[in-house]
């Protein structure tokens, strides 16, 4: 596996033997003082450039950078300013390379989390050393705390209605795709509260077993279910009670209303389905 010396020299001996781009950063994982950099962290790479179209037209350039196993192409069809191509390479080495037209600069270092590798023309201004505050998990409002709370307890009477109807995949996709997001993201503001509202809690999860107690670590693994109607009832449960838990000292803590008649009436529905015979003809 090449190391990050190679890959970087790789990456700024293209751009200095083509004229068409001007600059080089690098961004992302690669760059952030706050991480441990492993074998698999990414080379989030932008190419500010003259033309765009040439890298699109003719990808045989892509063959220098090593051996793919597999690519993306990915552009906005709105945008005709910047695409990237997300490529993973056999020998372990994942670059994110995009390319963006000059006018695109200002915008892009927005990222706080940026490094200059080229600036041919010196077109690019003084940037702060690497730092998350772009990346900082920002207080909800009290609208989108209540959106989040409200889709989590909503979602839970349709999980138990696919368990009661023995529908355990479907159960299993509303709980862990939707129910989950809600969840993630409260803890992610219960993280960022006890850290005074000052501290990236990372994205999918990622940060969460390093950041949270270990209690509150144990609980959250505790609404990981497998496939099995029991599995998935407690899983509900379990999430809960560590949406409660968490819930209720975010809005104390933003001066915001928690809704404890909506969680109370939903906790006893769900429990009045879960104790509901399969064959019952009426909700009594």
């Amino acid at each position: 596996m090449r190391n990050e010396e190679q890959v970087l020299k790789q990456i700024l001996d293209f751009a200095r033997y083509d004229d068409n781009i001007r600059a080089v950063v690098l961004n992302g994982s690669r760059v952030n003082p706050n991480i441990q950099h492993d074998i698999f962290c990414d080379y989030d790479v932008i190419y500010f450039v003259r033309d765009l179209e040439q890298y699109v037209l003719d990808t045989s350039w892509i063959s220098s950078f090593g051996e793919l196993v597999i690519m993306q192409f990915n552009r906005d069809i709105e945008s005709e300013d910047s695409f990237v191509y997300l490529m993973q390479f056999a020998d372990g080495v994942r670059i994110d390379l995009s390319f963006e037209k000059m006018k695109m600069i200002l915008s892009s270092l927005e990222d706080s989390l940026t490094i200059v590798l080229l600036d041919k023309d010196q077109c690019i201004p003084p940037i702060p050393d690497p730092n998350e505050s772009s990346y900082i998990t920002k207080k909800p409002d009290q609208n989108e705390y209540d959106l989040m709370v409200n889709e989590f307890w909503w979602v839970s009477t349709y999980v138990a209605k696919s368990l009661w109807r023995g529908e355990p995949v479907t159960a299993k996709y509303l709980f862990e795709v939707i129910m989950r997001d809600c969840v993630n993201r409260m803890v992610a503001w219960y993280i960022a509260m006890q850290h005074d509202w000052q501290v990236n809690a990372g994205k999918m999860g990622k940060k969460f077993g390093k950041l949270l107690p270990a209690d509150l670590w144990q609980e959250l693994l505790s609404t990981y279910p497998g496939i099995g109607e029991d599995e998935i009832w407690q899983a509900l449960i379990n999430s809960g009670k560590l949406m409660r838990k968490m819930s209720i000292p975010v809005a104390e803590n933003l001066g915001y209303t928690y809704h404890y008649q909506e969680d109370e009436l939903v906790k006893v529905y769900l429990q009045q389905v879960m104790n509901l015979p399969k064959d019952a003809q009426s909700f009594d």
